[in-house]
């Protein structure tokens, strides 16, 4: 019997998210279908994370749902799990292929059918470091009006938690003409908001004697109406430059992830960071100086080895005094071949899960109190495709979430609106164009 329908689950990070629809696009490319995850596939394939305990976890449970919804499915692992331990995923009863961070843009070269096999004859990519630099964007496979561009893979940085670099080796670039032209390949596709990806986006072009700065100079002259968001960039690769850049473009979005890990100094030394507290406080100050109405998300690590209540208090308070937008607040986690597993005085599991559930409190207090700054201010909202019950949804500039009465005129576009009402959970507004009310 012919297998024709795929279905794809993502974990972990937004360049995981580009990886996959392109390999979605090999599917589509041979007249495969995609269904819904949570539908009956013949092929499940699931692109994994392994940042955390959880997130390996997650994959094992969601490989058992596939297989329940299709015992006969045949199971592809890829991913950072599947890069850092492939033989660990192939003990999983059910899986058929386990393919390691290179291997996952080859799998029609790889696999010669999707036909299950016995549990003994299961395909397990070789440990190698990962150096290839596997382009990946969005493509005809997503509806969306948003799309990914992985212009950057790797990390050359040796934070003591992180294993990272372990499954996508060192820093390497897409080259930059190659990065104009898949970026005007989705321009020409009607992607109307191009998410600049990475495992370090700032480090882009340190290898092929460029910079993120040079690279987005260049892409806000491209004509056409788009926007630029920026994802993930550490602290110490922003410069001001970089914000002046996005203070002056209206092709660029307020909004910068700017990954802290810790208020305490004495932490971000034991994660092997490269800035101080100071030195995050004093760039933060300085981003809103030059960009007043900038949205600044923050990463942030609770219950590393050796954080006492007092290095918790200090983070907390650092990061409450802070003109900062949201958190995404991780609870530590031991992973193997890090650093960090073997530093001594581990924090108690439960205490981990109390500091995350504060900061996540601290989280939902700031979102709200940007949102409300901003109510009266004019924003440019990128509504989605989906119609949520009459309702759509969409984002502006600076990553507020805004609602609207559906209206199909009105996706994909880029709609400017004055902000008035916050109902504890997104905004709404007028539409200056059209003098309505949003809903």
């Amino acid at each position: 019997m012919m297998k024709n329908k795929v279905a794809f689950q993502t974990l972990g990070c937004k360049l995981n998210y580009s990886e996959t629809s392109t390999i979605g696009s090999q599917f589509v490319n041979r007249n495969y279908s995609i269904v819904d995850f949570k539908d009956k596939a013949d092929i499940y394939v699931l692109n994994t994370c392994s940042v955390t305990e959880s997130a390996e976890r997650e994959c094992r449970q969601i490989i058992r749902r596939a297989l329940r919804q299709n015992p006969e499915a045949y199971i592809i692992v890829t991913g950072c799990y599947a890069q850092l331990r492939p033989d660990e995923i192939a003990k999983i009863d059910g899986v058929d292929a386990v393919l390691g961070s290179s291997e996952k843009f080859k799998l029609f070269s790889i696999l010669e059918n999707f036909e299950k096999q016995s549990l003994a004859c299961v395909f397990v990519s070789p440990i190698e470091e990962a150096n290839d630099f596997g382009v990946a964007h969005s493509t005809d496979a997503d509806s969306r009006t948003r799309a990914f561009l992985k212009i950057q893979d790797g990390c050359d940085y040796n934070c003591a938690f992180c294993t990272i670099p372990l499954a996508r080796g060192s820093s390497r670039s897409l080259a930059f003409d190659k990065t104009v032209e898949q970026f005007k390949a989705l321009i020409n596709d009607d992607y109307k908001e191009i998410i600049l990806t990475g495992v370090n986006v700032g480090d882009y072009g340190k290898n092929i004697s460029s910079s993120l700065f040079d690279l987005v100079s260049q892409l806000i002259k491209i004509e056409g109406e788009f926007r630029i968001r920026i994802s993930s960039v550490e602290p110490n690769l922003i410069n001001d430059d970089l914000l002046r850049l996005i203070s002056e473009s209206e092709k660029v979005c307020n909004h910068l992830h700017i990954p802290l890990q810790s208020g305490s100094s004495k932490i971000l030394k034991a994660m092997q960071r490269r800035y101080t507290s100071d030195d995050y406080k004093n760039l933060i100050l300085r981003a809103k100086e030059i960009i007043p109405e900038l949205s600044i998300g923050v990463d942030v690590i609770v219950g590393f080895p050796g954080e006492t209540e007092e290095d918790f208090i200090q983070t907390h308070n650092f990061l409450r005094d802070l003109p900062i937008s949201y958190l995404h607040v991780f609870t530590y986690s031991e992973r193997p071949d890090t650093t960090a597993v073997n530093l001594p005085l581990p924090v108690d599991v439960s205490e981990r899960k109390r500091r995350n559930n504060i900061l996540r409190i601290l989280s939902d207090k700031k979102i709200k109190l940007f949102y409300s700054e901003m109510m009266g201010t004019l924003q440019e909202v990128l509504f989605e495709q989906s119609n949520h019950d009459g309702e759509m949804q969409g984002f502006t500039s600076n990553y507020i979430k805004v609602k609207a009465d559906f209206d199909e005129l009105l996706t994909n576009k880029l709609t400017k609106i004055k902000l008035t009402e916050f109902d504890g959970n997104e905004c709404s507004g007028e539409f200056l164009s059209e003098k309505m009310q949003l809903t």
